[in-house]
């Protein structure tokens, strides 16, 4: 037993440090390859660095529950929004210029708050729900795909032809191509998808290990999910966050957080497509619900700070990143308590 749980937890290691490595480098792809394309900061952090980030997540929360894990699966995928959140706030406090929700002010970015907490209310509603499978899957969980896809599309268009410009100030930090771009294009993406194929697979061994250091541990799957894998599969989050503020592309810095909680919707449904015995949603602890409600309360308090744009607060950060620091902690406390 001892050394399967050293094997497990080295594991699990060396996974964290992949994804960390990975994530660093993809950030600044990213930013090369929003210049390069012409799709601009929000939009390739929206459609492509999303996505990629989110793949530990999508690899991590199926692989559990194709293996009859419901809890560790959403626990996972549930904790990892609420981390991703946090880091918005710690990418406040990294970038001490200005408030980062005043700086990185976008209508892109207002449409995904705004989105976000749409689809974080659908898998909550799902829950209080009758017990509904049709072909193993809840009703719910399509909506949550059409949602997504309409959301995005509204994003699409906000971008296309906004209705709503924000107030441009000395701190504003406008999305601008960067002047001097070397390289071939055809190897940037090359990279870009081989970094993303690496973090995916990254995302399934810590799961695999994260199973381990449970079993071995006597550890709830709801306590493993909501710490360890939660916080492990969001650092390609905040890795890529950090490395575009210190590359000055705080636009994209903000619409990757959003864009990978809205692409972590699609990762809620495909726990649910994978999930071997109907519903997943009615066969989780009830406490998940804590991370959903909290996500959606983090949100709108971000939301409230994207619209108000304070310039500097206490400590030179926002008020919206000290309310949600707060918040993360007390739910961190209540998740532990009732682990």
């Amino acid at each position: 037993m001892y050394s399967s749980l050293i094997f497990s937890i080295i594991a699990f290691g060396i996974a964290a440090l992949g994804i960390i490595t990975a994530g660093s480098r993809l950030a600044r792809l990213a930013d090369e390859l929003a210049d390069r394309t012409g799709m601009g900061e929000a939009l390739f952090g929206v459609l492509l660095l999303a996505g990629v980030t989110s793949l530990p997540d999508f690899a991590a929360t199926l692989s559990a529950a194709m293996d009859n894990r419901p809890d560790l699966a959403m626990s996972n995928v549930m904790g990892s929004m609420a981390v991703n959140l946090v880091f918005l706030g710690i990418a406040d406090i990294v970038y001490r210029k200005a408030n980062l929700e005043h700086a990185a002010a976008s209508s892109v970015n207002l449409m995904l708050a705004g989105l976000l907490i749409v689809l974080l209310t659908l898998p909550l509603l799902a829950i209080v729900s009758p017990t509904i499978a049709e072909w193993g899957v809840h009703p719910v969980t399509p909506v949550i795909v059409v949602a997504y896809l309409f959301g995005l599309h509204l994003v699409l268009r906000t971008e296309a032809k906004p209705m709503w410009f924000p107030r441009l100030t000395s701190e504003t930090v406008p999305d601008k191509p960067s002047p001097q771009l070397h390289g071939s294009l055809v190897k940037a993406w090359i990279s870009f998808i081989v970094l993303a194929v690496l973090t995916g697979i990254a995302g399934w061994i810590l799961m695999e290990a994260a199973k381990g250091i449970a079993d071995e541990t006597g550890l709830s799957d709801t306590l493993v999910g909501g710490l360890l894998t939660a916080l492990a599969t969001s650092t390609p989050e905040l890795v890529t966050t950090i490395a575009a503020i210190r590359l000055g592309a705080l636009t994209l810095a903000v619409s990757n957080i959003f864009g990978t909680n809205c692409f972590n919707m699609l990762v809620v449904a495909a726990a649910d497509l994978g999930y071997p015995h109907g519903s997943i949603y009615h066969d989780m602890a009830p406490v998940q619900m804590t991370w959903g409600l909290v996500s959606i309360l983090m949100t709108a308090i971000l939301l409230l700070g994207l619209v108000r744009r304070e310039t500097y607060g206490i400590g030179r950060i926002g008020f919206e990143s000290a309310l949600i620091l707060t918040v993360y902690a007390v739910a961190l406390s209540i998740i532990v308590v009732n682990g």
